[in-house]
């Protein structure tokens, strides 16, 4: 997977905004769902975890490519 992300022109800056992109996207959905819907509080707080989590995936392909490029 890595080597195939290295030839697409992937590399480990892009991952790691990535990640630091997910982490301000965790906030908005939170912020948002919270905001915007007639929903209880803890469907905001699931949105803003699944968005949340997505920042260690990124963070460990960063990583990889970073490896890699050495």
């Amino acid at each position: 997977m890595i080597k195939t992300l290295r030839r697409l022109g992937v590399s480990s800056e892009i991952a790691y905004g990535a990640a630091l992109f997910s982490i301000v996207a965790s906030v908005g959905a939170w912020a948002t769902s919270r905001s915007k819907e007639e929903a209880p509080a803890a469907k905001a707080e699931r949105w803003g975890i699944f968005v949340g989590l997505w920042a260690p995936t990124f963070m460990e392909i960063g990583n990889a490519l970073k490896v890699d490029e050495r």
